[in-house]
């Protein structure tokens, strides 16, 4: 059986009710099993402490989410899903660097949920991972975060639950500058998601059916001992009696070392909406636009691009990196990448082809009275194509030249095969979430060594902090590690609590591939 995050339901203690601490995250005692000693949690005063150490602008900021069923259509097709605020993207929240943001959030679903603020270095107790950081917000019942905002950049929110992400319970966070350096006219929010829910099936129907691993019965008998085989290279329309309906076979891409993803994907979302039905930005001849990139899918990562034209990258995961121009660029799930066009007389297409399968996504810009696009959109986005760990911190973000004083070696484990993905050859159980937890203490600059023994790619994110890749690599919080592909990264520990890390492929997470970097007293 897989350790799959739908256990927490039955180890966690008492629902959150709204609670409220004076702008300050609302946050009941985590209902942690076995409760541990020595390390700093959620409620430690050292939390509250070293929130107040972040820097004040004295403006709140408040949003209100309501997570609850609705319905919709995709590709001509009604369904039933769930969303934020009665839409396929939650609400766009913005805010400034040093302001508090309160996020009152009412759960109408009819089970628990919380809600995670991906790359933002915040207060532990507003993390919101059940079991790690709070007790999960109960169907019916009501919360309020609240955390002081740190750093400019483009971020987003999601669902921490299960697969309740899979759904539609996420939408983009952007923290603005009040100096913003950057020189831009316009700029637009673009999320991409793989979709399937009330398609195809459900993501917990994927769950179920992932998890039973490659069942070797029927044709496949004798196959029983190829734990480590290429399962790319196998038929997508095997009949050997292999559960075929959403697991995905035979997915390849280069850039990506190998296997693209697991899951059969029906329809690509650009901004919640389908390529029938495309998004479209206005604007006008000559304008400089700032794209914020988000990728909020499960399984897939996108290479986008602007068909004939150059993209100059900015940012990834909100912090800057020294620019760089490339044809494309491609964000694994839960990557952020910022890039810079210049605008001509022509509606253009921005367009987000799942790396290594089928279908698209795309939106348009117009540029002018002319919205709609002349000619076929391509089906290969080429020429320089470059993702986050690919870049170069900026100047004014770089770590301080120290010396490591603590290191960790974490390496990824797992097969297609089991599905029995872990870290270290450990799964995740969430009734003891700091089983082999990685500890360390306030103050240390510490260095990871990544390590990915698996025959498919990762990506992996780190909640709480930013951390800098190797040579003078991109501050990131979430970074692509490609099969048998060792990174090495550093990060200050300035941000006391309890942090997961994981897999951002929502399969791999609910299988297993979690962990928790431990603060200590």
């Amino acid at each position: 059986m897989t350790s799959s995050l739908t256990t927490r339901r039955t180890f966690l203690g008492a629902s959150v009710g709204a609670l409220a601490l004076a702008g300050l995250a609302a946050c009941a005692d985590p209902a942690i099993s076995p409760q541990p000693s020595g390390r700093i949690l959620p409620t430690d005063p050292l939390v509250a402490e070293y929130e107040k150490r972040r820097a004040a602008s004295g403006t709140t900021v408040t949003h209100r989410l309501s997570a609850a069923p609705l319905e919709t259509s995709l590709q001509g097709r009604g369904l039933t899903t769930w969303g934020y605020n009665d839409g396929l993207n939650g609400p766009l929240l913005r805010a400034q660097t040093g302001d508090l943001l309160k996020v009152s959030v009412a759960n109408d679903l009819p089970e628990d949920t919380s809600v995670h603020w991906h790359g933002l270095a915040l207060r532990n107790d507003a993390d919101g991972v059940q079991g790690v950081t709070q007790d999960p917000i109960a169907a019916g019942g009501r919360y309020t975060y609240g955390f002081r905002l740190s750093h400019p950049g483009t971020y987003w929110y999601h669902s921490h639950f299960d697969t309740q992400r899979e759904r539609a319970l996420y939408g983009a966070l952007i923290v603005e500058d009040p100096n913003e350096p950057l020189s831009y006219d316009q700029e637009w929010v673009v999320i991409l998601d793989d979709w399937l829910d009330g398609i195809t099936g459900t993501p917990q129907d994927v769950v179920e059916e992932l998890s039973a691993g490659m069942d070797m019965s029927g044709d496949m008998e004798g196959m029983a001992g190829m734990a480590g085989m290429d399962h790319g290279s196998m038929s997508q329309d095997s009949s050997s009696g292999m559960p075929m309906k959403h697991m995905l076979m035979g997915a390849e891409s280069d850039y990506l070392g190998g296997d693209a993803g697991d899951v059969k994907i029906p329809v690509h979302l650009f901004n919640g909406r389908p390529p029938s039905d495309p998004d479209t930005f206005s604007s006008t001849p000559g304008n400089r636009i700032r794209l914020r990139l988000i990728n909020a899918a499960g399984d897939t990562a996108y290479r986008v691009g602007i068909p004939g034209q150059e993209l100059t990258i900015t940012h990834t995961d909100g912090f800057p990196v020294q620019p760089r121009q490339a044809d494309a660029v491609v964000l694994g799930m839960g990557e952020r990448l910022d890039v810079l066009i210049t605008l001509g007389d022509q509606a253009v297409p921005v367009l987000a082809l799942p790396e290594g399968k089928t279908g698209h996504a795309y939106g348009i810009i117009a540029a002018g009275p002319k919205t709609t696009l002349s000619g076929r959109l391509p089906q290969t986005l080429g020429g320089t194509v470059l993702d986050g760990s690919r870049l170069k911190a900026h100047e004014s973000v770089l770590l301080p030249p120290k010396d490591p004083t603590r290191t960790h070696e974490v390496r990824l484990t797992g097969s297609m095969m089991e599905y029995d993905w872990g870290i270290n050859g450990r799964r995740f159980d969430p009734a003891n979430p700091f089983e082999g937890a990685f500890e360390l203490r306030l103050d240390e600059r510490v260095r990871v060594t990544m390590t990915n023994d698996t025959d498919m790619w990762h990506p992996m994110h780190l909640h709480g902090h930013t951390f800098q890749l190797a040579d003078h690599g991109a501050r990131k919080d979430t970074v692509i590690i490609k099969p048998r592909q060792t990174i090495v990264f550093d990060f200050e520990a300035d941000n006391p609590g309890q942090w997961l890390t994981h897999c951002h492929n929502a399969y791999h997470a609910e299988a297993g591939m979690m962990g928790v970097f431990s603060y200590i007293h």
